[in-house]
C-alpha cells in the first residue's frame, strides 16, 4: 500500500521556531532561577510538552516559569518564527494529489494555528492534534492514534515527519512508518537511534516516498 496520509509535527519541522524556543527559555530561567542556559541546555528536550521540560530546571517554581515562558513565547512569536524551506510547495503538491494531512504538536492548539496562519497553512491540514488533545503525549502513540481516528486513515498508508527522537518514537508506537528531517537543530544520531523508516534532506522528498 502507499502513503496516503502525512502527518506532520510543528515546530522544527514544517516551521522553524528554535529561536524562538531557545530565547523563550532563557528569559524564562534567567528571570525565575538567576542563570542564563546555553541553547545545548535545553534543545535535547525539544519534541516534549513544556510543562515535563521545566519540571527538569525546578521542581519548585516550574508552574510559575510556565506562565512567564508562555507569555514571552507568545508576545515575541511572530518575530522569531520562520517557514521551513520547500514546505509550501510540498504541502502544495499533495494537497493537489489528495494526500490528507494533519499536524500532530506538544504545542498548544491556539499557538499552533497561529503559527500555520502565519503562513497561510492552515489550509492544508485537516485535523490538528495538540497538548491539550491527548492525556498522554509523544513519545506515546497516543496524539496519532487521535490523528488517525480523525482523518479516518489506515496505519499501514500513514507516514509521520519529524525532527525529534519523539515525533519518530511516536510513529513506532503507533503503528506508523516515520521520516527524520535532516534540518533538525538535535545531533541527528538521537533520531537514528529512534530508527526511522526514511531520512529526508528537504520537505520536496517526501513526494518520493509516496
Amino acid at each position: 500500500m502507499g502513503i496516503k496520509t502525512v502527518l506532520f509535527d510543528l515546530d522544527g519541522t514544517i516551521i522553524d521556531s528554535n529561536e524562538l524556543i531557545i530565547e523563550s527559555f532563557k528569559y524564562t530561567i534567567e528571570k525565575h532561577l538567576g542563570y542564563t542556559v546555553k541553547p545545548e541546555d535545553v534543545t535535547p528536550y525539544f519534541g516534549e510538552p513544556l510543562p515535563i521540560t521545566l519540571k527538569r530546571f525546578s521542581q519548585d517554581k516550574w508552574d510559575l516559569m510556565l506562565d512567564t515562558y508562555r507569555q514571552y513565547n507568545e508576545f515575541n512569536h511572530d518575530k522569531y518564527t520562520r517557514i521551513r524551506k520547500d514546505v509550501k510547495e510540498a504541502l502544495e503538491l499533495m494537497y493537489k494529489n489528495g494526500i490528507k494531512m494533519g499536524i500532530v504538536t506538544s504545542k498548544r492548539r491556539e499557538l499552533a494555528i497561529r503559527g500555520l496562519r502565519l503562513f497561510d497553512l492552515e489550509k492544508y491540514f485537516k485535523v490538528i492534534v495538540a497538548l491539550e488533545d491527548t492525556e498522554k503525549h509523544k513519545p506515546n502513540p497516543d496524539p496519532i492514534l487521535k490523528a488517525l481516528e480523525l482523518l479516518n486513515a489506515n496505519k499501514e498508508e500513514t507516514l509521520m515527519v519529524g525532527d525529534s527522537p519523539y515525533d519518530i518514537l511516536c510513529a513506532s508506537n503507533a503503528g506508523v512508518k516515520s521520516a527524520a528531517v535532516k534540518w533538525t537543530i538535535l545531533p541527528f544520531n538521537l533520531l537514528e537511534e529512534a530508527k526511522p523508516d526514511y531520512v529526508i534532506n528537504n520537505m520536496l522528498e517526501i513526494l518520493k516516498i509516496i
